[in-house]
């Protein structure tokens, strides 16, 4: 196995991502058009407490735009889905993000980046359940794990992609981890990325360390579209920067 026959020539073309987060700036040069857009929010009035609207919307914050922008890079060619359950201060409740993720696998997202987590226990079921579900489906979840020492939902599942953060610049870089939860090491460390109204900054964060996954398995999918997710870790494991002989 090489990383010439996993990913080479390869563009992400045919694959949907979704990038569940504070929403998506179609059109900034970074990122780029945008297949599909919705907002969820919560509403108390509603039998199911989630509001959904779909249809073109800003990002709210800069953060999805950043994972987008990254995603872009290794996948140019990829059809991103933009889901905003995050709003202005990069926060929001657990049942919209739950309906946020199970909107991206119900869609048909075969690759859904989660630069968001929640730390509450009591979601912990309902998270699982839905990490199954996409694991049965051929979903990839690809989660940034916690950027402090602390638990977070749905990162520390078995069935998802969990990365974090390290400090090497090469965008096709990434480490196994023989020690999980944390699966995957990839660049978050002073990464330039994409950021609201046309911007960049430099930021450091597992945030950007998970695209930049979720981008490389968007084009070995491109490149393999029948591999499940255990098929995808394992390829990984053995392309991975500290892979052993």
């Amino acid at each position: 196995m090489t990383r010439e026959w996993a990913w080479g020539g390869s563009t992400g073309a045919g694959i949907d991502v979704g990038v569940i987060d504070s929403g998506i700036e179609a059109g900034h040069p970074l990122v780029g058009d945008v297949a599909s857009a919705v907002a969820l929010s919560y509403d108390p009035t509603l039998e199911d407490r989630i509001k959904r609207e779909e249809g073109p919307h800003d990002d709210l914050f800069g953060h999805g735009t950043a994972c987008a922008g990254i995603i872009r890079k290794a996948a140019p060619d990829a059809r991103l889905h933009s889901i905003r359950v995050l709003g202005e201060r990069l926060s929001g409740k657990g049942l919209v993000f739950a309906a946020g993720l199970e909107w991206a696998i119900e869609r048909g997202c075969r690759v859904i980046n989660l630069s968001l987590s929640t730390g509450r226990e009591d979601y912990f079921a309902m998270f699982h359940e839905l990490a199954d579900k996409a694991y049965f489906k051929g979903v990839m979840l690809v989660c940034a794990v916690n950027n402090v020492p602390a638990a977070s939902y749905p990162s520390l599942y078995a069935s998802v992609f969990s990365v974090a953060a390290h400090g090497r610049d090469d965008p096709f870089g990434f480490d196994y981890n023989p020690s999980p939860p944390a699966e995957f090491g990839a660049p978050g460390i002073n990464v330039t990325v994409a950021w609201k109204d046309g911007a960049t900054i430099v930021s450091t964060g597992n945030s950007f360390a998970a695209p930049h996954l979720a981008g490389l398995i968007t084009r070995i999918l491109s490149k393999h579209p029948d591999l499940s997710p255990f098929q995808v870790k394992t390829v990984l494991h053995a392309l991975a920067d500290n892979a052993t002989e």
